[in-house]
């Protein structure tokens, strides 16, 4: 039975789509397959289409296969981090002299990346309020290729309609890339709402044990899918198999551990925004969040991610962090214990300076799936 007819339901597509029983023993887990080449049946007479494990590898079709039916697409590809899955995706699609609009919030790595590494290769790139589309078609030139959105975004949480900023890039001629992190599949479809290409670090909920380092790109076009798959053989940044294997472990639990982050995470923005030491708190799920509407209409319920700001400027959110106990303070997100960070001076400290420099007194959270109690307790006592 092919995957894309299991169901249409999430949770049972988690649980079934690339995981097909071992036809050799009947395991219900896909083996990992800790193998760099294969026999074959003669030359060139690849069994199963498998003769290099950069070029494919059982396990990682496995988890490929299973990130195209989560996010509704036609080609998954795994790699070794979400920034490799970043830069195949950049050079697969750009050349000298192509033009980028990127968020004015985004994850310091991609910024990195944008600003250090393809810019040096002859590619420009430009800042937009992606949460207006007016602001992206105004950042529009006859040389932009691609229009990058993250939504929400990396750390001010800020939403961005999809299919408004989709109809842009459609004008333009440009493919509209979403990187669906914070989100994932379960919360949200930017496929299906006409972005051209997902983007994830899996590493993060997908994963969402704090065990691997991952990223994939997904497509629903089957050409450029081949475009891609290409570009990845061709630059190697793949996913291993026992990475793979983990991810696939992960994406099985992800609905109800996105259900949970999402309930401790409202808890905590509503208390947050009671508290005397708090100037204001970012997360979609409040009703007085800018982007609150558009999230409520393009998501299912509004993730585990809360940013906020303290009282008292940078030295008084810097010492927040260092006072939690129950929240690890630590870079990354999604998994499921509870972190706690400072933008500025951690994941964030490469846009320092720039259009994306975050201000000095916010405080991220990755709220996990710990009892509620105990994180709003914690959170108290490290406001003081």
């Amino acid at each position: 039975m092919s995957d894309r007819h299991i169901s249409q339901h999430f949770e049972t597509l988690a649980i079934h789509a690339g995981n097909t029983a071992d036809p050799l023993t009947g395991a219900v887990v896909p083996p990992i397959y800790q193998v760099s080449t294969y026999k074959q049946d003669g030359v060139g007479g690849l069994r199963g289409g498998y003769e290099y494990s950069r070029s494919a590898n059982p396990t990682r079709t496995a988890l490929e296969e299973n990130l195209a039916a989560l996010e509704g697409g036609r080609r998954g590809l795994a790699f070794a981090s979400g920034l490799a899955a970043e830069d195949c995706l950049l050079r697969t699609l750009l050349t000298p002299g192509d033009h980028v609009v990127i968020p004015n919030d985004a994850y310091g790595g991609t910024f990195r990346l944008f600003a250090k590494v393809v810019a040096r290769w002859g590619v420009e790139w430009s800042v937009a309020d992606t949460s207006d589309p007016a602001a992206v078609r105004a950042a529009v030139t006859p040389k932009t290729k691609v229009v990058w959105v993250e939504t929400p975004s990396n750390p001010l949480l800020g939403i961005t309609d999809i299919a408004a900023v989709a109809q842009v890039a459609r004008e333009a001629g440009a493919r509209l890339v979403v990187d669906n992190t914070f989100a994932t599949p379960y919360l949200q479809q930017p496929l299906a709402l006409g972005a051209d290409i997902v983007v994830h670090s899996l590493t993060k909920y997908m994963g969402g044990h704090s065990d691997v380092v991952g990223g994939a790109l997904i497509t629903a076009d089957a050409g450029l899918g081949e475009e891609l798959a290409f570009h990845q053989n061709a630059m190697g940044a793949v996913a291993g198999p026992f990475d793979s294997w983990l991810v696939l472990r992960g994406t099985k639990t992800l609905s109800v551990r996105m259900d949970r982050h999402s309930e401790n995470a409202a808890k905590i923005a509503d208390m947050l925004t009671r508290h005397a030491r708090v100037s204001s708190v970012l997360y979609p799920g409040l009703p007085e969040h800018p982007g609150h509407e558009v999230a409520a209409k393009q998501m299912k319920a509004f993730g585990g991610m809360v940013s906020f700001r303290v009282e008292g400027g940078e030295e008084a959110a810097v010492e927040v962090c260092n006072r939690a106990k129950i929240f690890t303070l630590g870079e990354s997100l999604g998994g499921v214990e509870s972190l706690i960070e400072h933008p500025g001076r951690m994941t964030h400290a490469s846009v320092a300076g720039s259009a994306l420099e975050v201000p000095g007194d916010l405080v991220r959270l990755s709220v996990g799936i710990e009892n509620a109690e105990d994180l709003l307790e914690d959170l108290q006592q490290a406001l003081g």
